[in-house]
């Protein structure tokens, strides 16, 4: 399967660097997230994979092939930048049709996309009737057009309602399943967690991150226990003498950071400290990503005055 290869990549516009001497691999059978701030790169870099922009220096290659080589790129590579690209004057099913036709894929193709995304009762109305959400699977119908092994996508999930977010979920797994290539660009971080396997992540150009998800939060967030009890004068003389600190928060519960859940449980027990909650706290990918670009971002609002 093809993967992307992006080596020493650099883009300026005038004296601005927007992408910064990038290197990363997207490797196949597996959903990379794309992360950074607004202004990182993430969207330069992605035209850059696609030819929309020229490089500086540095490459950007597919399955170590320039994007500009292929003779039916669609057939190879699959992407959405803009759900607002689409003529409004054509019908959905045209838009994919005129997209076929140019890359020599099958027409009874655009139906069975037209289906996947579920356009299928709407191929006919023009695309300017689509709601935003519409217009998006209507950009996923086209990346998936000609059965790529590489998708690339900006924002999926944008203005698709809860149960689009459900189906986009399901079909970023399904696509790394069958071994395909997919990179997916997003600034919602619960969203993100809930289907990437590996992250790369861009702070002003510049790659701050290239890792297993996982492996990516357990480096920059605390381990701790959540722990209710009805006793927490009990509980603090039980984790007092082992160096352990507990902290209380406004609904009662109480958190021991650098903890693992079985030490805590054993030293309650045998205090015997009543416990009505004993539980690992994992932490998040938003707080890990914070923690890692909160000096990163271009565009920042002031903190609000309580």
């Amino acid at each position: 399967m093809t993967g992307i290869e992006v080596r020493n990549l650099t883009k300026e516009y005038g004296t601005r660097r927007a992408v910064d001497d990038l290197t990363f691999d997207v490797l196949p059978g597996r959903v990379t997230g794309f992360l950074g701030p607004n202004g990182a790169g993430k969207s330069t870099t992605m035209r850059l994979v696609l030819g929309l922009d020229r490089p500086a220096s540095g490459s950007a290659t597919l399955g170590g092939r320039r994007y500009s080589t292929f003779r039916e790129p669609l057939r190879h590579v699959g992407a959405l930048l803009d759900a607002q690209a689409a003529h409004g004057s054509r019908t959905g099913r045209d838009h994919l049709l005129t997209l076929a036709v140019s890359n020599r894929i099958p027409r009874g193709r655009v139906d069975e996309v037209l289906a996947e995304t579920g356009l299928a009762s709407v191929a006919r109305r023009r695309v300017r009737t689509y709601s935003l959400g519409m217009r998006q699977r209507l950009g996923i119908a086209a990346a998936l057009l000609g059965d790529p092994e590489v998708v690339l996508l900006d924002e999926p999930s944008n203005g698709l309602d809860p149960e689009g977010i459900v189906w986009i979920r399901a079909l970023l797994r399904r696509l790394a399943g069958e071994g395909r290539t997919v990179l997916v660009s997003s600034h919602l971080m619960n969203e993100t967690a809930s289907f990437a396997d590996h992250l790369v992540v861009l702070g002003r150009g510049r790659l701050l991150a290239d890792t297993p998800m996982r492996e990516f939060i357990d480096a920059r967030v605390r381990p701790r226990v959540r722990v209710s009890t009805t006793d927490p004068v009990a509980l603090g003389r039980a984790l007092a003498p082992h160096g352990h600190h507990a902290v209380e928060h406004d609904d009662g519960h109480w958190t021991v950071d650098h903890a693992r859940v079985d030490d805590i449980g054993r030293l309650t027990s045998a205090a015997g400290v009543p416990v009505l909650e004993l539980a690992t706290e994992e932490g998040t990918l938003e707080q890990a990503y914070f923690d890692l670009t909160t000096t990163e971002t271009e565009f920042t609002a002031r903190p609000q005055e309580a």
